[in-house]
């Protein structure tokens, strides 16, 4: 490894100057080396600012999912390989850290604070989704005013799912009071899988019936999920396609 000079360095040196500090700046070199190699031996990033940093940190979670894909990679030159997956385990959660479910949709960016301590398969399954870019290109395909928006179904018709299914979790304290509630959609007992909800008000009549698995809390999320909302078919129009096209660009796990 070399130590180089900045374009202001070269271009205020002169052959005196050179002459007179060359043991200084040997000096500064060694000194920034060897800071160099001790940030290089303890690990730490030296600029960990972006958002994206924290998707690819060498999380446990994160490092097991990885482990499980690569365990069982899926055939991605088959277009339906999001139709034909392996069931991943139940992974162990940090108590001590958040983990957050970013959807960066056409109509918005949605942060939801997942609930591993309530929804342990649940989350597992839609990170280890995630980790796979299952969700990224999906669509809602089911917007209804007044109720919730619906999306995850890789055949984008409702009937969908990744190949697996799993039972249903509940927790008597986390209910369906609230916009923004992420709750996983199914077709009665045991069928979860991949297709979810998000709640534009309080629906108490899906308590113990769907499991709540995440809540959007920051007021950009709300202010998105309404955007959607807006985008239900009016009483004119037959079914609950929206108006226009809803769907993910991108989904991402942050780990704090």
């Amino acid at each position: 490894m070399s130590c180089t000079l900045s374009s202001r360095q070269r271009q205020s040196r002169s052959p005196r100057s050179h002459r007179t500090n060359q043991p200084l700046r040997l000096a500064l070199c060694a000194s920034l080396l060897g800071l160099l190699a001790a940030v290089l031996v303890s690990g730490r990033p030296i600029d960990a600012r972006a958002d994206d940093s924290k998707t690819v940190a060498p999380d446990p979670v994160i490092a097991s999912i990885d482990a499980f894909i690569a365990q069982r990679p899926p055939n991605k030159e088959n277009p339906r390989w999001k139709t034909k997956l392996s069931k991943p385990p139940i992974f162990e959660f940090d108590a001590a850290k958040t983990y957050t479910w970013k959807l960066d949709t056409n109509q918005g960016v949605i942060l939801f604070r997942l609930l591993p301590d309530v929804a342990p398969m649940h989350v597992s399954s839609t990170l280890y989704l995630t980790r796979l870019g299952f969700y990224d290109t999906l669509k809602f395909h089911r917007v209804i005013k007044g109720f919730m928006a619906q999306g995850g179904d890789p055949d984008g018709r409702g009937t969908g799912g990744p190949g697996y299914s799993y039972g249903g979790e509940f927790d008597k304290n986390v209910v369906h009071d609230a916009p923004g509630m992420l709750s996983m959609a199914n077709s009665g007992p045991g069928t979860d899988g991949s297709q979810f909800f998000i709640t534009f008000k309080a629906t108490p009549h899906l308590n113990n019936k769907h499991t709540i698995f995440g809540k959007a809390e920051s007021d950009e999320s709300l202010k998105t999920i309404r955007k959607m909302e807006s985008l239900a078919p009016g009483r004119a129009q037959r079914g609950s396609k929206p108006k226009e096209p809803i769907f993910i660009n991108k989904a991402t796990i942050l780990v704090e």
